[in-house]
């Protein structure tokens, strides 16, 4: 793994460091935010890459968003020695498709609006696996647990049980795919922080729902720096805060114990965010290697959704400080 890191990640990293500094920085994501018509928001994306964007139909602006982050997916594929740096990225949307696609067919409502094509498997495949119930196409780290939260839904026929089953075989998954790569730990302490925020995320919300710890121990997901039973035994917000103090998560932790008080949950979920970015920045550092591959990935991710925020907020007619209250911080 030293020799992949020494050899094949110099040009890759040199070309991706070069990337970064047309991306979305703070100053153009206030630009967009500011700018008079949408028309002007969209030529700062121009700036970065995505092309001419200006009088198309807000349809057409989301799907030149989405095809930016699936070319950048398949580019960046091809390219690295260690295709799991993308596939980890990818692994997401598989199981977002996954669960769209039970809950939409056991409503009986389409979901083919809400299909990500930025996974590993594409979405329609994943539906025939479904409707046909023959998996051969599907790997069995995506088929079984298709299969169980399926079984659970009709079993239970609570959409909310099978979203947890499918995030702990998602994290379980994300876990293995990272195991090996050459990059000195980067992307396992990268999947531990996502765990950690996972289950602080779901500490909170299942107190403002005002559910009790039976519930919170099906959503919990093992395999974080903080342990399952622990999160669990944090029965206050003033507890969770001081359990996750030694943590990166801190600042996320507090937010979240105001949010238990009444606090804002956007702002909660902000900070869970801005606390994942800050720890990707840190590859910056780091001489070259896989984890400036995971970062890059990551800030394009953050990207995307910080430029679809503001289009879509825009069009529903958001004040810019609302908008504002909702961006996470920029990687750039």
């Amino acid at each position: 793994m030293a020799n992949i890191n020494e050899t094949n990640y110099l040009a890759i990293t040199a070309m991706l460091a070069a990337r970064t500094s047309g991306m979305l920085s703070a100053e153009r994501l206030e630009r967009m935010i500011a700018a008079p018509t949408d028309d002007e928001a969209v030529k700062v994306l121009e700036e970065c890459g995505y092309g001419d964007l200006t009088e198309l139909s807000a349809d057409a602006r989301n799907d030149a968003l989405e095809n930016r982050l699936v070319e950048i997916f398949d580019e960046v594929e091809r390219i690295v020695p260690e295709p799991e740096l993308v596939q980890m990225f990818r692994l997401k949307y598989d199981f977002h498709n996954i669960k769209t696609v039970i809950k939409s067919h056991g409503a009986g409502v389409g979901g083919g609006e809400i299909l990500s094509r930025r996974g590993s498997i594409p979405a329609q495949v994943i539906e025939e696996a479904f409707v046909s119930d023959d998996y051969i196409e599907i790997p069995s780290s995506l088929a079984e647990p298709m299969q169980e939260a399926a079984s659970i839904l009709a079993r239970t026929s609570n959409p909310q049980l099978a979203d947890f089953a499918l995030d702990r075989a998602y994290f379980d998954a994300l876990t293995k795919l990272v195991q090996d790569l050459s990059d000195e730990g980067f992307s396992k302490a990268y999947v531990k922080l996502m765990i950690d925020s996972a289950n602080l995320r779901s500490a909170v919300r299942t107190n403002r729902m005002g559910k009790d710890s039976d519930f919170l121990s099906l959503a919990l997901v093992p395999g974080g720096e903080i342990g399952v039973a622990s999160v669990l035994a944090a029965d206050s917000g003033e507890a969770l805060a001081e359990l996750y103090r030694p943590t990166r998560l801190t600042a996320a932790a507090e937010a979240g114990s105001a949010a238990m008080n009444g606090g804002s949950l956007t702002v909660f979920e902000r900070t869970c965010d801005n606390a994942l970015m800050d720890y990707v920045r840190e590859a910056k550092i780091m001489r070259f290697g896989a984890a400036h591959v995971v970062s890059y990935l990551a800030a394009m991710e953050n990207e995307v959704t910080a430029a679809r925020m503001i289009l879509s907020g825009r069009m529903a007619g958001l004040k810019a400080d609302t908008i504002r209250e909702r961006m996470r911080e920029a990687y750039a």
